[in-house]
Parts: C-alpha cells; sequence; structure tokens
C-alpha cells in the first residue's frame, strides 16, 4: 500500500515535466541582490547577513543583471585591501533563461553546464527571478523539514512590551492586535509589509517604522531564507478617541 508521502512524491515526480521555469523560481521580488558599484567587501558582508552563496550583481536596476557574485570568490578576494575592489570585477557571467523554459530542460542543462543559478527573463527582456538546481529539486521531493522542529505561536508577548510575530502573519491581525490601521498596497504578510518599507527583501536585523511600530526582521529558515518571525514594539502611543476627533476635526 502506497502510503501518502510516497503517493506525493510519485506524483510530483510524473507532473515535473509539465513544469515551466516561471513556477519554480524566486520571484524578482524575493531576490537579494547587489550593485555593481559595490565593493566586494560589502557583497561578502550581505552573502553573510543572507545566507546565500551566490548573489546576483546589478546596475541600473534589477532588470539589468550584470553577472553572480559567488561567496567562495568574495571570501579569496577580501583578504587585506583587496575587499575594496568593485564587486564587478569578481563575479561571474550570468546564466539567462526565458521563463517559458520547462523544468525538465532546464536541470538537464544545469547539471550538464554545472549551472548552479540561471537568471529568469520574462518576454520582454526584464528580470522575472531566479531559479537554482535546490529549486528545481524541492519540486520533485518538497521542502525538507526537520522532524524536531517546533511550530513557533503566531503571536507571542515578551516580557518586555514587545511582541514577536511570525512573518506570515496577516497584516489587518497585526493592526487588530495594536488598534493601529495598516493598509499596504497588495500586501498581505507582516514580512510583506516590513518588505514594502524597506524597499527590498528583509534580511534579519532589518527594521522599519510603521504606523508607529517598530518592525525587526528575526531569524530566517527554510532553503530561501525568508525571515521566520518579526518583533513588533510600538514607539509611540496608540491615538485616543479624542486624537481620532481632532484629527478628523482638522480635515
Amino acid at each position: 500500500m502506497v502510503e501518502h508521502d510516497e503517493r506525493e512524491l510519485l506524483h510530483s515526480v510524473f507532473t515535473f515535466g509539465d513544469r515551466i521555469a516561471r513556477e519554480v523560481m524566486v520571484p524578482r521580488t524575493e531576490m537579494v541582490w547587489i550593485e555593481a558599484s559595490k565593493t566586494a567587501r560589502q557583497a561578502l558582508a550581505l552573502a553573510l547577513r543572507s545566507g546565500f552563496s551566490r548573489i546576483p550583481v546589478i546596475g541600473e536596476s534589477v532588470d539589468d543583471v550584470l553577472g553572480v557574485a559567488y561567496l567562495k570568490d568574495l571570501v579569496r578576494r577580501t583578504q587585506g585591501q583587496s575587499g575594496q575592489v568593485p564587486v564587478s570585477e569578481v563575479m561571474r557571467p550570468a546564466e539567462f533563461i526565458p521563463e517559458s523554459k520547462p523544468v525538465d530542460d532546464l536541470l538537464s542543462q544545469m547539471q550538464v553546464q554545472r549551472i548552479h543559478m540561471a537568471i529568469v527573463v520574462d518576454e520582454y527582456g526584464g528580470t522575472a527571478g531566479l531559479v537554482t538546481i535546490e529549486d528545481i529539486l524541492e519540486e520533485i521531493v518538497g521542502e525538507i523539514t526537520d522532524e524536531y522542529d517546533v511550530e513557533r505561536p503566531p503571536v507571542e508577548h515578551l516580557p518586555d512590551g514587545s511582541v514577536r510575530v511570525s512573518a506570515r502573519l496577516p497584516v489587518e491581525d497585526l493592526g487588530e492586535l495594536f488598534d493601529v490601521d495598516l493598509v499596504g498596497d497588495d500586501v498581505e504578510t507582516v514580512s510583506g509589509l516590513l518588505a514594502q518599507e524597506l524597499g527590498r527583501v528583509p534580511l534579519a536585523g532589518a527594521s522599519a517604522t510603521v504606523a508607529g511600530l517598530r518592525l525587526t526582521a528575526e531569524g530566517t529558515t527554510g532553503r530561501r531564507n525568508h525571515i521566520d518571525t518579526v518583533l513588533v514594539r510600538r514607539v509611540q502611543p496608540p491615538a485616543t478617541d479624542q486624537d481620532r476627533e481632532e484629527q478628523t476635526a482638522d480635515a
């Protein structure tokens, strides 16, 4: 008798050939990248903070990917004063593939050419995202989790008055928790709200203030190093009914 997990694995294998790069890639909104004008030492610091061993190097914008910086190259070049060289002098050429490329063909190409990362481009030549061999293999075996992993509560009140929340907590729930109005364009989670304020993917330690709340990204989880929790503390007192009435009168 085939167990549930085995059925899921068989289903993934049989449907693998129907997938395309766009369906397995890391979208551009979740990409961690660095400008070509930054130094190799700065790129190394970003790699260590983000947990990624390969980081796209961009020119004018994220649609202008110039190459890929490898952690091992950065470590080698940051010895002594050479760490001040531009990361553009350390990067390797980037591999570009169309978002419509079948995943099975892509996996074969990456294995034959020994490519670990490819930049996915849309029909207009812009950057749609990136894909790694790990992303493709995950489509077959799924996300690997440890049997001893402990599920955190979505909301945890701390002794100092701050609150630790899941990065996936809905923005509306956070607003209700602190009695504030949190409105974000196309943002559904606390992680998304923080990313919107920062203008980039939040890494551990990144913080921003929204509606009187200080949001600080904490530890990461999973192979893509998504932030796991966000520490929230109020940095200004909540508005009273009188304050709201005065604001309405002023308007």
